[in-house]
């Protein structure tokens, strides 16, 4: 029988999947998968936080709960409360009503649906990214249509921030264009401008009316504090111009297999909102419908109770203040023994 698929080419090996496999299948009882960026106990165990497991068990029994779809823009409960904690409380945007939320599947999810709906509705399809970024954020932004182009971000020399190259190449990016800034934790160098840098970047991308797309996987995960990791973002939201900012709860709630985030679009004007909620729900419908409905209950059971929440912020203040610990004793260790 003619194989109609025969024609179909072998996959580029992924050099991070192919470690983590590797790791899985070697018999070693000491060894240490490096590669994947999930936390993990002391134990090199998966940790489930204390405040998740409440969260569901208060889930669990309530009888009143259903398995319904939820509306294509998802949970409004979470949607409401997670970009409160973006944006902060008393966010001008917010007060104004010209915030767009749409719940989606994890950061991944949520920067491509905003990728799909830029791709139709900016008339600059270049999208500016650091070097180095994420591996999965050229994929995301080529397939939804983009062209990805690079700023200078990393200095190997130094081990910082090329402030100055990444400043000359923005400075040079056309009129427009996208710019992907990763709002704390910067993947994979572990390198994040100073607050007084970030407000020389937002005043140059305001003046070349570039349009920021924030990546924040790590809020809260980076420095122990959510308000501190969210402030780059809370900088440009400020000062009343757009941005896009994708959230993830994977690791600052530890919900990595939930698949639970937001994709937030700050308008200029509530009219202007309207109109992006209903063009991102146009590419939300035949890409996956509506998202699941178990993870965003967790967030939202957690972010609205007061008790849970503050527990929520001790163990995620732990378990930042752990993983900060861990690269202050492995840089000693190093150190030591004249590797740096």
């Amino acid at each position: 029988m003619n194989s109609i698929l025969s024609s179909v080419l072998p996959a580029p090996e992924d050099p991070v999947l192919s470690v983590i496999f590797a790791c899985r299948d070697d018999p070693s009882p000491v060894k240490l998968n490096l590669s994947a960026g999930t936390y993990r106990t002391e134990e090199g165990k998966p940790l489930v936080l204390d405040v998740v497991r409440r969260a569901e068990q208060q889930l669990a029994n309530d009888l009143s709960r259903d398995k319904e779809y939820l509306p294509l823009n998802g949970l409004p409960e979470f949607n409401k409360l997670s970009t409160k904690l973006i944006l902060g409380d008393d966010s001008p945007a917010l007060k104004e009503n010209r915030v767009v939320t749409t719940q989606c599947l994890s950061g991944t999810g949520s920067l491509r649906v905003g990728a799909e709906f830029l791709a139709t509705h900016n008339k600059e399809s270049v999208i500016f990214v650091p070097n180095p970024t994420w591996g999965n954020h050229p994929r995301i932004f080529t397939l939804a249509g983009l062209s990805v182009q690079y700023f200078r971000y990393y200095d190997p020399k130094s081990r910082g921030l090329d402030f100055k190259g990444m400043l000359e190449d923005l400075g040079a990016a056309p009129p427009g264009a996208i710019v992907v800034l990763q709002a704390c934790a910067h993947n994979p160098t572990g390198v994040d401008p100073t607050f007084e840098q970030w407000e020389k970047i937002r005043r140059l991308v305001r003046s070349k009316s570039l349009l920021p797309f924030f990546d924040s996987a790590y809020q809260g995960f980076a420095s122990g504090s959510l308000d501190a990791d969210a402030q780059a973002v809370r900088m440009f939201v400020a000062d009343g111009g757009e941005c896009l900012i994708a959230q993830s709860y994977a690791k600052n709630m530890g919900l990595y297999g939930e698949r639970i985030g937001s994709l937030t679009i700050v308008c200029t004007s509530e009219d202007v909102a309207k109109k992006v909620e209903n063009q991102v729900l146009l590419v939300v419908r035949p890409m996956y419908l509506t998202p699941p409905i178990h993870g965003a209950s967790i967030v939202a059971t957690i972010l609205k109770n007061s008790d849970m929440y503050n527990d929520w912020t001790i163990e995620l203040k732990g378990m930042a203040d752990r993983i900060i610990s861990m690269r202050q004793q492995l840089y000693a260790a190093l150190e030591a023994r004249g590797s740096i």
